[in-house]
């Protein structure tokens, strides 16, 4: 396997920046002061047509004149320079670049144009770049900050990587506030040659990053993306948020970096599928994310919830329910050790709660310590630590009374054991995050924030937080996938296909529809297709009444409603009756087929559909009348292990009925598993389906039978 690109791009021992100048409101003077102040120890060299120094650093006039190859050049500069710039650097082996610069394929078929233009130019002279359209990258191992904000809070353990170069930068204020400090930053933009799977194949390999954030409004390469992320998930927790799902949300993203959007419920399925786990905020995307990269793994799901106040308490615990968490009462030795510590009115149980009880050493180390030692917790939550920030607010009530103590000295006198409360989180193996209200100017936030325990300012968060690092535990205690052998193509059904595209068809008739899944193993129902009223009676016979009589040809899509479709007939003479009712309602001749009635009171749907940038993805859910109704379905990208088809059942609000529900027996998963495992290799083997529908899909007993199937073909030129 060849080395991920961006090792030598976060790596440069020496970097050219074309853009910068010694005008202070230019982007590129701003991104160039990034890089000299921010600490990186490698050579910088600017180029500049007209100025002998930029920003106290020799400059050089052009390409031909520096005095090496640099290992990376940044580009900010106007978006038509870029073509002569790129090549000149190609020229020289310059082999890799940021292109800062927007104005590309984002604006429309003229940026396009251009940004294949520079594609074609990396390709010739082996450069890989980040961008164009994006605001650079960060390297906090070595201290290299490309983007236009300071970077001051030092290495970190945090990896992230973005389609927008705004949650790379404009957000480093907001982080450094949190306490959150990243290890690598990717701000991606047009994702013209490095894309979003690279920089996560990256991150997965890097040994500073402990946890990898993703902003997401769309992915190219969706079996390359779920291929690497369930390597990495395995061994490091990847979080994303996901913007693109909605009408509105694509239009924005295709705006904003040309991203390719999909489906909202396409991209849960693909999360899951990878063990990503999905936030819906970019707050939680970095606070949990931060959480996930300090925090040592939860053995259990049990949650002790310490606190000196009663509303708190309560949102922690059910929040933590709603997530998935237990808070548990504690058993009546250690509420019995606990009361020993609070007030007589206090609780034990759990929440503990202190009540307005202002000993931070008990809120922070007594009471905690306690429960960790009992074995009765798998993770804690404490909510109140709070010490400077109280005392400054109070203090000025509290003033005349004090005499002449300034607000300092009143903090200073007042200070709890700090030291030891910081040491805990470290000294016992157990994930612990503390809640309160106030900011980095109180010393106890500030000190678990340096620290490395995260602090939350809503106690709700906490618990969503330590929900993630419950469900990554989850994540990591599921079956290893193990993906079936693709079949070969068989010969019977590429003949089925191939006869339908010669003959115009734009689907299959249900007749060959389910030939062809038959012929993969997919249960379908006995029939036979008629071209006389005769032979519908000879077929009824043989195959045995009751039976259904539905019109069959490959320009008759959907049946019900339309009086196409005749069911539960239990004699010749219901059955020409039925026979003359579809010739009528089709309105010309049309050959109908002959089939059995299936007994099953549970019908479920199971397909294949597609999306660009995807591959092949099979459907499972609901069934029946009700599918449009509940919508209630499940998706994965092909191929499909078990496990991912286990997780399929499991995921659907109906999936009871996949059980011993009011005396029908469970279903038979193997078989139904094997069904949309098929579903895929058959959309593998022939990229010629554009789309598979099986619906129902009725329970006999307890085996699943195609009662109905529809395949599209693809239109001629159709991409996916």
């Amino acid at each position: 396997m060849s080395e991920n690109p961006l090792h030598l791009l976060m790596n440069p021992q020496s970097i050219a920046i074309v853009g910068a100048s010694n005008e202070l409101a230019k982007m590129g003077t701003i991104q160039a002061l990034s890089i000299i102040k921010d600490g990186y120890t490698g050579k910088f060299y600017p180029l500049h047509r007209k100025e002998k120094t930029v920003l106290g650093h020799p400059a050089y006039p052009s390409v031909g004149e520096l005095p090496e190859v640099p290992d990376l050049v940044i580009f900010i500069v106007p978006s038509k320079s870029i073509v002569d710039l790129l090549e000149e650097f190609g020229k020289i082996g310059t082999k890799r670049a940021i292109i800062i610069t927007a104005g590309f394929k984002e604006t429309g078929a003229t940026g396009r144009t251009l940004e294949e233009k520079i594609i074609d130019i990396a390709n010739r002279y082996g450069i890989r770049f980040v961008g164009p359209n994006c605001l650079g990258i960060i390297n906090s191992a070595i201290s290299l900050n490309t983007t236009v904000s300071p970077f001051l809070t030092g290495p970190g353990f945090l990896g992230l990587a973005s389609q927008s170069g705004t949650y790379v930068t404009q957000v480093l204020p907001y982080l450094r506030k949190r306490g959150i400090r990243l290890s690598k930053a990717i701000s991606l933009g047009n994702e013209a040659n490095i894309n979003l799977v690279d920089a996560l194949e990256y991150l997965g390999e890097d040994e500073q990053t402990k946890a990898i954030i993703l902003y997401i409004e769309g992915i190219r390469d969706g079996q390359r993306f779920v291929e690497v992320a369930q390597k990495i998930t395995r061994y490091k927790p990847v979080l994303a948020q996901y913007v693109g799902g909605s009408a509105s949300g694509a239009r924005a993203g295709s705006s904003h970096t040309g991203a390719m959007a999909g489906p909202d419920f396409l991209y849960d399925g693909i999360f899951k599928q990878s063990g990503i786990i999905r936030v819906h905020s970019i707050e939680d995307l970095y606070a949990h994310g931060w959480t996930l990269a300090t925090q040592p793994p939860m053995r259990g799901r049990r949650v002790g919830v310490v606190t000196n106040s009663g509303g708190p308490g309560s949102a922690i615990a059910y929040t933590s329910d709603s997530v998935g968490l237990e808070v548990p009462h504690f058993s009546k030795h250690l509420q019995h050790e606990i009361q020993s510590q609070i007030q007589a009115h206090a609780s034990a149980a759990n929440p503990v709660d202190m009540t307005f009880d202002l000993s931070m050493d008990k809120l922070s180390t007594t009471l905690p310590e306690m429960l960790i030692k009992s074995g009765e917790v798998d993770a804690l939550i404490i909510h109140g630590l709070a010490h400077s920030g109280f005392m400054k607010e109070v203090y000025s009530h509290m003033s005349d009374l004090l005499g002449d103590m300034s607000c300092e000295d009143f903090i200073s006198h007042t200070k709890p054991s700090l030291e030891e409360a910081l040491k805990l989180p470290h000294r016992y193996d157990i994930p612990l995050l503390i809640s309160n209200f106030f900011d980095d100017d109180d010393d106890f936030t500030k000190g678990y924030q340096d620290s490395g325990t995260p602090v939350f300012h809503s106690p709700e968060n906490a618990a969503r937080a330590l929900g993630s690092l419950y469900r990554y535990k989850l994540i990591q205690e599921r079956a290893v996938s193990v993906l079936p052998v693709l079949p070969s193509v068989q010969e019977p059904a590429f003949e089925i296909i191939q006869k339908a595209i010669r003959g115009g068809q734009t689907a299959l008739d249900e007749f060959s529809a389910k030939q062809l899944l038959g012929i993969y193993g997919v249960p379908v129902t006995r029939e036979a297709l008629c071209m006389t009223k005769q032979a519908t009676k000879e077929a009824a016979e043989y195959i045995s009444y009751p039976v259904a009589l539905k019109a069959c040809s490959s320009d008759i899509l959907h049946k019900s409603g339309k009086g196409l479709i005749s069911l539960n007939i239990e004699n010749n003479a219901r059955l020409s009756e039925a026979y003359d009712e579809i010739q009528k309602a089709s309105g010309r001749f049309v050959p109908v087929l002959v089939q059995e009635m299936v007994d099953g009171n549970r019908e479920f749907l199971a397909g294949m559909t597609r999306f660009e940038g995807f591959a092949p993805c099979v459907v499972f859910g609901l069934g029946g009348v009700l599918t449009e109704i509940y919508s209630d379905t499940a998706i994965r990208q092909a191929p499909l292990s078990a496990m991912d088809t286990q997780e399929m059942f499991s995921e659907i609000r109906t999936g009871k009925l996949l059980t011993g529900y009011r005396g029908m027996p469970p279903v038979n998963l193997s078989i139904l598993s094997r069904i949309l495992q098929s579903l895929g290799q058959i959309a593998l083997l022939h990229p010629e389906i554009a789309e598979i529908d099986i619906n129902p899909l009725i329970i006999r007993g307890d085996e699943p039978v195609a009662a109905d199937a529809l395949i599209i073909l693809k239109a001629e030129g159709a991409k996916i």
